[in-house]
C-alpha cells in the first residue's frame, strides 16, 4: 500500500515540476526586466538607475520598447510552435521533445547568467536578449503541448499537477520581486540569482523527467498504449498514425480520426480555454499595473502595492484555483455552466477600468479604495486558475483514449491562442481607460 502511494505520489510531483519548468523560464524573464532595461541605456549606476527607471524621459529607445518586443518575442513563438508541435507530434519521440526542451531552456539560463558578468554594447545585448526570450518561449511551447499530451494519457487529475506547477512559476516570481525590493540589492546581483535560481528548477524538472519511467505506475499507462493497434513502435505515446491498424484491418473506417474530427468533439472546451486566457492576459497586466493606490499616501504600501496587490495575488490565488482541480471538479465536462461561467468573466474587462488606473482619458473612476482592486483580483486570479484548469483537465477526456495525446496537444494551442489575442486586445482596453 505504500508503495502505491509513493508512486501514485512520484508521478504527481514529477508532473508538477514538469509544470513548473514550462513557466519559469519566462517568469523569470519578466522578473528580471529592470535589469535588462538597466542594460540598455547609458552606463548608470546602480542607485541612480533604479531612481530613474520610472521616469519615461530618461530612457533609451531600447529601454522604452523593451517591454513591447518581449512580448511579441515571447507570444509569436509560442503560438507557432504550440501549433506545429499540435500538428507534427507523432514524428518526433516524446523523450527528444521533453528533454531537448528542457536543456535548450537550461542551456539558454546558464548563457544568461554568464552574460550577467559579461560587458556588452546595448544593441548586441538587446538582440541576444530577444533571441534567447524566443528560444526560450519556442522549447517551452513545445514542452507544454507534449506535457499536456502524455497527461491525456493518464487519468484526469493528472493534467492538475501541470497547471499547479504553472501557476506555483509565477508566485515564485511575484516573491523574487518584492525580496528584490526588501533587501536592496545591487541590480546585477539579484539577476544573477534570479539566473542561477533558474538553472536549479530546470536541472531537478531534468531529473524528474528522467525518473519517470522507472515509477510502474506510469510504466501501467504507457505499456496500455503501446498495446493498442495505432501505436508507433518508436514513440509509445503517437496515437496518430494509422499505419498498423491499415494493415491488420484493411479498411477506412477504422482510422484513427483526424486532427479536425477531434477537435469536433473538444470545441467547447477549446474555445473555453481560448477565451478564458484571452480576458485574463487582455486585462493582467496591461491595465491592472497602472492601479495606484489611494491609502499609501506616498508610504511604503506604495512601493509594495503593484508587487503584492497585483503580482503576488494573481500568481497566489490562481495557483490556489488550480490546485483546487485535484479535489473538486464541479461543474462537469458535459455541463454548459462551465463555459458560461468563463463568458462571465468578461465582467473583469470594466472593473478594472474603472478603479484607480492612472492616467485615465475617457472612463470615470468608480473603484478607487485599494479594497476594491484587491477584492476584484483575488476573484479574477482564483476563477482564471480553477475554470481554465477544468478545461484543460476535461478536454482530453472527452475523446477515446487513443485521441487524448492529439486532443491535450489541441487544446495547449486554444490556450497559447489565448495568451496571444488577450495580449493583442490589451492594448485596446488599455486605451479605452
Amino acid at each position: 500500500m505504500c508503495g502505491e502511494m509513493f508512486e501514485y505520489n512520484g508521478v504527481w510531483l514529477i508532473f508538477f515540476m514538469l509544470g513548473l519548468g514550462t513557466l519559469l523560464p519566462w517568469n523569470f524573464f519578466m522578473t528580471a526586466t529592470m535589469y535588462f532595461t538597466s542594460r540598455l541605456g547609458d552606463p548608470l549606476s546602480e542607485a541612480n538607475f533604479s531612481a530613474n527607471a520610472t521616469e519615461e524621459d530618461s530612457r533609451s529607445v531600447l529601454q522604452a520598447k523593451f517591454n513591447n518586443v518581449m512580448t511579441l518575442c515571447a507570444m509569436v513563438p509560442l503560438l507557432v510552435f504550440t501549433c506545429l508541435n499540435s500538428v507534427l507530434h507523432q514524428r518526433i519521440p516524446q523523450k527528444i521533445r521533453i528533454a531537448g526542451s528542457l536543456t535548450a531552456i537550461l542551456l539558454v539560463f546558464l548563457l544568461t547568467a554568464i552574460l550577467v558578468k559579461v560587458d556588452l554594447e546595448p544593441l548586441p545585448f538587446f538582440i541576444i536578449t530577444m533571441i534567447k526570450i524566443i528560444c526560450i518561449n519556442s522549447f517551452g511551447a513545445v514542452l507544454q503541448g507534449s506535457l499536456f499530451g502524455m497527461a491525456g494519457l493518464l487519468p484526469a487529475s493528472y493534467t492538475t499537477p501541470i497547471m499547479s506547477g504553472q501557476g506555483l512559476a509565477g508566485t515564485f516570481a511575484a516573491l523574487s520581486m518584492i525580496c528584490a525590493i526588501a533587501s536592496g540589492s545591487a541590480i546585477h546581483d539579484s539577476a544573477f540569482g534570479y539566473f542561477i535560481t533558474a538553472c536549479v528548477v530546470i536541472s531537478l524538472a531534468i531529473a524528474a523527467y528522467a525518473l519517470l519511467p522507472k515509477l510502474e505506475f506510469f510504466q501501467y499507462y504507457q505499456e496500455s498504449q503501446q498495446n493498442k493497434p495505432a501505436e508507433d513502435e518508436e514513440n509509445k505515446m503517437d496515437l496518430l498514425k494509422t499505419d498498423e491498424r491499415q494493415k491488420s484491418t484493411g479498411g477506412d473506417d477504422k482510422q484513427t480520426p483526424s486532427i479536425l474530427v477531434i477537435f469536433k468533439k473538444i470545441w467547447v472546451m477549446a474555445f473555453s480555454v481560448c477565451f478564458a486566457f484571452t480576458i485574463t492576459i487582455g486585462t493582467f497586466p496591461a491595465i491592472t499595473v497602472d492601479v495606484k493606490s489611494t491609502i499609501a499616501d506616498g508610504g511604503q504600501w506604495e512601493l509594495y502595492f503593484i508587487p503584492v496587490s497585483c503580482f503576488l495575488l494573481f500568481n497566489v490565488f490562481d495557483w490556489l484555483g488550480r490546485s483546487l482541480t485535484a479535489v473538486c471538479m464541479w461543474p462537469g465536462k458535459d455541463s454548459k455552466l462551465l463555459p458560461g461561467l468563463l463568458v462571465a468573466r468578461v465582467i473583469f474587462v470594466p472593473l478594472f477600468m474603472l478603479c484607480n488606473v492612472k492616467p485615465r482619458h475617457n472612463l470615470p473612476i468608480y473603484f478607487s479604495h485599494d479594497g476594491w482592486f484587491i477584492g476584484f483580483m483575488i476573484l479574477f486570479a482564483f476563477s482564471n486558475g480553477y475554470l481554465a484548469s477544468l478545461c484543460m483537465c476535461f478536454g482530453p477526456k472527452k475523446v477515446d483514449a487513443s485521441e487524448a495525446e492529439t486532443a491535450g496537444s489541441i487544446m495547449a494551442f486554444f490556450l497559447s491562442l489565448g495568451l496571444a489575442l488577450g495580449a493583442s486586445l490589451s492594448f485596446l482596453f488599455r486605451a479605452l481607460v
